[in-house]
């Protein structure tokens, strides 16, 4: 059910790969509510998914981008600027890979220019793109900027290898370009950490399923969905949360707040 609560509203979403992703669901629910977007992925990502099909029913187009390129990135806000006819309301960026995570390396064991790669992919893209939209001044006063995160960025998952610190150096710059935003034109900047979700991406991650297994017992109310996810970022595009910026906001049904949980005893 629409309420109109990004009327008028525009952006772009990152990230959009399937179903499964929670940017699909997020571009879904931002079109509900009556915003205008731009659907983007790298050219790898564009010819393994299904962001086609997303596009068509959401009446929009899709412009490839690298995220770790600041050609792609300007190439791909002057082209939304022109689609929109003026500055953009909101962006998106739900994007991470990790290459030893796929290639199951150890965490004692890994390929640092892997490292390397998952951090620009995962973490410095997010600088790059909130760089090339602030030198371009895209995004209009009280606009709002997310990003993914994770709980991982605070607490260790033995798994989730180096992408615990790329998770925690995104949360980083969402705080530090948080504040020169804000001073500029009252951007707003916050990350989304989410429960484990049954992504594409997410289910890769060895043992997956019993560390989403776990998480749902320890959360009071259980690991929050996508569709549930995508609903929170839209309050977080609205101008009902004009006011919230440079916050890692937990999504996570209380697992955040949790030490133990008899549920996970009787496991």
């Amino acid at each position: 059910m629409s309420n109109g609560l990004l009327k008028g509203k525009k952006g772009i979403i990152f990230g959009a790969l399937d179903e499964n992703s929670i940017a699909w669901h997020i571009a879904e629910r931002a079109v509900e509510e009556g915003a205008e977007i731009v659907l983007t992925n790298a050219p790898v990502a564009l010819r393994m998914g299904a962001i086609n099909e997303l596009a068509e029913k959401c009446n929009t187009e899709v412009i490839p981008a690298d995220a770790t390129s600041e050609e792609d990135l300007n190439n791909l806000l002057d082209k939304a600027m022109e689609k929109f006819g003026g500055k953009m309301d909101f962006i998106l960026h739900s994007i991470g890979m990790s290459l030893n995570v796929r290639k199951k390396r150890e965490y004692t064991n890994i390929k640092y220019d892997w490292m390397q790669k998952t951090f620009d992919i995962s973490a410095i893209s997010f600088h790059k793109l909130m760089q090339c939209a602030y030198k371009k001044d895209a995004v209009n006063e009280w606009g709002s900027i997310l990003a993914m995160t994770y709980i991982a960025a605070q607490r260790t998952f033995p798994d989730y290898s180096e992408m615990a610190e790329s998770k925690a150096l995104l949360e980083s710059f969402a705080r530090s370009f948080g504040y020169h935003w804000a001073k500029k034109n009252k951007v707003r900047i916050n990350t989304v950490s989410q429960s484990p979700t049954m992504t594409t991406a997410g289910s890769g991650v060895k043992g997956f399923q019993e560390f989403y297994d776990y998480s749902n017992n320890m959360s009071p109310l259980g690991n929050a969905d996508a569709a549930s996810c995508a609903d929170y970022c839209i309050t977080l595009f609205s101008d009902y949360t004009r006011y919230v910026t440079m916050q890692n906001l937990y999504h996570d049904g209380g697992f955040s707040n949790m030490g133990m949980s008899p549920d996970v005893l009787n496991m």
